[in-house]
């Protein structure tokens, strides 16, 4: 049995992979009283009082609302907000696993910009934060925007600023195997989806030295005019050359490729057309741009793609559980730069100088030490750059 169907097999068996668990036993008079009413009046109005104390006398110190609204789903595309329950339970049961952080997943059926931002708005006093999770270009970019400006919890889209976190500190480690400058990098990245836009602003406020994106349609540079309004900001940023020209063009001499695409794109030609030692990170999944084996074959010195079957699988797993425990543990109001760049450093710093090689650039997913560190880091980070709610970092 293939892994598809062994998976549809064990989804019928679990019925669902999350279920609420009480963390108090009602079992007499006495501690429903405690637990409900009569009792439970008395936090209900010192929360009125002073609303801070939901984060005390409620779980929403450590819940996570995972919404989406079924339009960029995995690599199956606008399937819908039912079809896309079984990842956001995935996703909640990664939460718990790697980072004992509680989430709840959430599908609206919406494809209205104004509906899913006022129904986000709408229920965010029942959490500590919100995960944005496989929702369509450009309209993430929009609804992340105007909720980070409504709501004073953290707001932040996996697909983007997770996604961006593991490839720089896969970046950062790959550097280092390589004898690479990041200050000196010429990197590639093929497809300015939502994923491939965050990474390139994230690589640049890391101080990478230049980056070319591409998109269906070629090159994108600045005395180019584009109906996305994404593509024109991240444009007049990068491509310093103004090149022109397809994927074939912005590859010749660079050191890094990057692909948030689809299979297939890249070619062991294209690939003896880089730098030394050319750096590849092929996350088109579930078939990568180029297959590791072709690509090290073509000269790759350091190969990585989005799959667990492979070596230096980057995946966002080491990241966002992590990031969001740092940031529920201090309060913090956002995930800033300053924390996603905390992020990523302490997830590099996780592959010590010993460990350090050309298949093994990041740590194993399954490496319960990585979230903890993250954690740690992040949410110094929120107090160091204000916006955490509280001013010691518990997690020290």
């Amino acid at each position: 049995m293939d892994i598809m169907q062994a998976s549809l097999e064990k989804h019928k068996e679990w019925g669902g992979k999350i279920e609420i668990v009480s963390r108090t036993q009602i079992r007499d008079r006495q501690s429903l009283s405690l637990a409900y009413t009569p009792g439970v009046a008395q936090p209900c109005l010192e929360i009125e009082k002073n609303p801070d104390l939901s984060y005390e006398l409620t779980r929403r110190h450590n819940l996570v609302a995972v919404i989406t609204d079924g339009t960029a789903v995995l690599g199956l595309g606008d399937i819908g907000p039912r079809a896309a329950m079984p990842v956001m339970e995935g996703k909640c049961a990664l939460f718990k696993e790697f980072a004992d952080v509680d989430a709840f997943p959430l599908c609206v059926n919406s494809k209205d910009t104004d509906v899913i931002v006022e129904t986000i708005a709408n229920i965010a006093y029942s959490f500590g934060g919100i995960n944005l999770e496989d929702i369509a270009a450009p309209r993430c970019f929009e609804i992340e925007r105007r909720l980070k400006e409504r709501l004073d919890i953290p707001v932040f889209h996996d697909d983007q600023h997770g996604t961006a976190i593991v490839v720089a500190a896969a970046l950062s480690n790959a550097c280092k195997c390589a004898g690479k400058e990041i200050g000196k990098l010429e990197v590639v990245i093929n497809g300015a989806g939502s994923a491939g836009i965050a990474i390139a602003k994230h690589l640049l406020s890391l101080g990478v030295g230049n980056i070319v994106m591409v998109d269906l349609y070629g090159i994108l540079a600045k005395d180019t005019q584009y109906d996305n309004p994404a593509h024109n900001e991240i444009a007049a940023v990068t491509n310093k050359a103004v090149k022109h020209g397809t994927l074939v063009d912005a590859v010749k001499g660079a050191d890094v490729f990057i692909g948030v695409s689809k299979p297939g794109l890249l070619t062991p030609e294209m690939i003896g057309t880089m730098n030394e030692k050319p750096l590849v990170f092929a996350m088109a999944n579930p078939t990568p741009e180029i297959m590791p084996d072709l690509a090290l074959q073509a000269g790759a010195y350091i190969v990585g793609t989005g799959r667990s079957d492979f070596p230096n699988q980057i995946n966002n797993v080491v990241a966002f559980p992590g990031v969001f425990k740092g940031a529920l543990a201090v309060r913090a109001r956002d995930i800033n730069e300053e924390m996603k760049v905390a992020a990523t450093k302490a997830i590099a710093g996780c592959v010590t100088d010993d460990k350090l090689r050309p298949d093994f650039i990041l740590p194993d997913a399954f490496d319960r030490s990585v979230a903890y560190a993250v954690a740690k880091a992040v949410a110094q980070a929120a107090i160091d750059s204000g916006v955490a709610g509280l001013a010691e970092n518990p997690l020290k």
